[in-house]
């Protein structure tokens, strides 16, 4: 049942996504009445989210945030599926990468670098990275529990030679890369819940203990790579920039979890600034710090 499930959606959204954005985002706002009202997906745990992170605002603001990020999470779900059919041209017109120079210095200067990100305006866009960039992209995932959607967004996101490591394969493809010689850049989604045994640090995060991955942080303090926080900024409807902002240039022997610390604390900045373009129906908070610790 899920292969037909599939099946059936893949071949509605190939179809469909051969027409251009700006008609798509008609269909973006038609499916927002269904996606927020009708039953609505996840309403009770966006506003707890909200409300828990944004205690200092009334229940206007709060519905306002709401109602947008259904609006954003509508045009992602269209522009995620556009990528089908996207050129890298007109992706690159569409993610605009406002600094490759950093990049590219970095790569000149022969450094590896652990690029951090939240799920945060469109992370699946970044497909187009490897052309603004000599360094080879590795992009760390969670595999899908649905092997078949697993393997389809793994196709669309190894475009343009990008590397897919599952968490449980990055420190052999580290090391791999590393013998042959290839500057890479290894790029974590770091805003996701660590399973209930695997949380080894909790932090402030928007007002909440939350439980951090500190994957990032080990891998760039083991070979001293530089360390970057991917900005991703909605412009205009169907139309981003990505700024690549330096964190650290060198990580060996910084204090333990002050790289954690650092790319927690950038995310929150920038999500307290737009709050919309945040995936606020992850249910991020599941776990309390004294339930994991008992």
């Amino acid at each position: 049942m899920e292969a037909i499930g599939f099946y059936i959606v893949y071949g509605f959204a190939w179809v469909l996504t051969f027409l251009p954005l700006p008609v798509l985002y008609i269909l973006s706002d038609c499916i927002f009445p269904i996606v927020y009202y009708f039953p609505g997906y996840r309403r009770k745990v966006v506003r707890t989210n909200l409300m828990n992170s944004f205690p200092e605002k009334n229940i206007k603001e709060i519905i306002k945030i709401e109602k947008a990020y259904y609006h954003h999470l509508c045009d992602l779900f269209i522009e995620t599926f556009k990528l089908i059919h996207m050129s890298n041209k007109e992706t690159m017109e569409r993610m605009q990468m406002t600094n490759p120079e950093l990049l590219n210095r970095l790569y000149n200067e022969g450094k590896d670098v652990v690029a951090i990100l939240g799920h945060f305006g469109n992370w699946e866009w970044l497909v187009c990275l490897p052309l603004y960039t000599k360094l080879q992209i590795v992009s760390i995932y969670k595999p899908l529990k649905d092997k078949h959607f697993d393997r389809f967004m793994n196709k669309m996101r190894s475009k343009n030679n990008m590397i897919l490591s599952p968490m449980s394969g990055i420190i052999r493809d580290v090391v791999s890369l590393r013998q042959k010689n290839i500057r890479s850049l290894f790029a974590f989604i770091t805003d996701q819940r660590p399973p209930k045994g695997e949380i080894k640090f909790w932090t402030k995060f928007l007002n909440q203990d939350t439980p951090v991955y500190l994957g990032a942080e080990k891998i760039a303090s083991k070979y001293n790579m530089a360390v970057v926080f991917f900005n991703i900024q909605k412009v205009r409807r169907g139309y981003y920039t990505l700024t690549a902002e330096l964190l650290f240039e060198n990580s060996e022997g910084l204090p333990e979890h002050l790289i954690t610390e650092t790319h927690v604390q950038r995310l929150e900045e920038i999500i307290r600034e737009t709050p919309e373009q945040w995936v606020w129906t992850h249910r991020r908070w599941k776990y309390k710090r004294e339930q994991a610790n008992g």
